[in-house]
């Protein structure tokens, strides 16, 4: 075998070598093509499933109606119609604002009472200038002690003596219930007993303290600076 031979062979080989070569780079274009279009597929998808949680999200958090409105309002009513005092609404209602009763004798007050609302009915209200159907309305009740402070006659809370819950239902979903009518159901609870309430009538125990409200839903509105 004589120097031409291998420079034959060589020659050969390398034209081998660059067809090879020709042929990975040209199948390794579909590959790439095939990686990208891959990506591109799971970055939509991706997308498609985050604005699922987003929209879902939205809609729960949308305000006293809807989904967000039957969790509230079955943290506070049994299907029977049953109230109790919702578990943990400091932490998810609305401030409303407070109300101070005055002693019957003397400076000072000898009742606190602070209410708080359902989350999204301050929005619906000021939108509408109702509460929709599904609202939920706490007020505590204090009893205070009153002393002398340096910004003068001061009362303050003392002890827990109950709550006062006020469930809006223009639909009468209760009828035969005499905890429910005139677009609510109304129950009292003492303080040691947040889960059963004391009202058997809401027309005898409830409805005669809130005749001065009824043409504003039988609520004192004028006491919740959030609602103007």
């Amino acid at each position: 075998m004589g120097p031409s031979t291998i420079s034959g062979n060589a020659a050969a080989a390398n034209g081998a070598h660059s067809a090879v070569d020709t042929a990975a780079s040209h199948s390794a274009i579909p590959q790439q093509g095939s990686t990208r279009r891959i990506r591109t597929a799971i970055v939509a998808a991706l997308g498609l499933a985050v604005f699922g949680s987003i929209a879902a999200l939205a809609q729960t958090q949308s305000g006293p109606t809807g989904t967000r409105a039957a969790v509230v309002r079955n943290a506070a009513v049994d299907a029977a119609g049953n109230i109790r005092v919702p578990a943990n609404y400091r932490a998810t209602y609305e401030f409303l604002g407070s109300w101070s009763v005055a002693a019957d004798q003397g400076a000072g007050a000898k009742q606190l009472h602070t209410v708080y609302a359902s989350p999204g009915a301050v929005a619906a209200y000021r939108k509408s200038g109702r509460f929709p159907d599904a609202t939920v309305l706490v007020k505590e009740v204090y009893a205070t002690s009153t002393e002398s402070m340096t910004t003068g006659t001061v009362s303050h809370e003392q002890a827990l003596q109950g709550w006062f819950v006020m469930i809006a239902d223009s639909k009468n979903d209760h009828p035969g219930n005499k905890l429910w009518g005139d677009g609510w159901g109304w129950s009292w609870f003492d303080a040691n007993n947040p889960l059963k309430t004391t009202s058997t009538d809401y027309k005898t125990d409830c409805l005669s303290c809130h005749v001065p409200a009824r043409s504003t839903q039988w609520i004192y509105v004028q006491g919740y600076p959030p609602l103007h």
